[in-house]
């Protein structure tokens, strides 16, 4: 299963701070360029990072980084707290796939897109 999932930004401190409260996790290794947040090491985590060859980030067209909503209601909530803090909207919360998936999705303040989910 996956330990943690890395994206690029301009600036770490903002993606810690975005990251941290949208998730209501913590940093829990900070070096720098790179910090990994979630809510323990033996949980899946997202790492956010400068790139290490110093060039601008770039996010992959097709790339997207899901998140558990636990409900669809906890995706909606996800997908509010996400845009008031700076992210943009890329797909309102609603039912997809023949209504078995919830999802709702957003870019981040660096472009990273984001999906908030559920399976109905």
């Amino acid at each position: 299963m996956i330990g943690y999932t890395t994206i690029g930004v301009n600036n770490v401190d903002a993606a810690k701070k975005f990251y941290s409260e949208l998730l209501g996790a913590e940093v829990l290794l900070d070096i720098g360029r790179l910090a990994m947040i979630g809510k323990s090491t033996s949980e899946p985590m997202i790492a956010v990072c400068k790139p290490f060859n110093d060039e601008d980030p770039h996010p992959g067209n097709g790339v997207m980084v899901a998140f558990r909503g636990g409900s669809k209601e906890g995706a909606t909530a996800l997908y509010n707290k996400a845009i008031e803090l700076g992210a943009t909207c890329e797909g309102a919360p609603g039912s997809r796939i023949e209504n078995q998936f919830f999802g709702a999705y957003v870019k981040d303040p660096d472009g990273n897109k984001l999906c908030f989910f559920d399976f109905s």
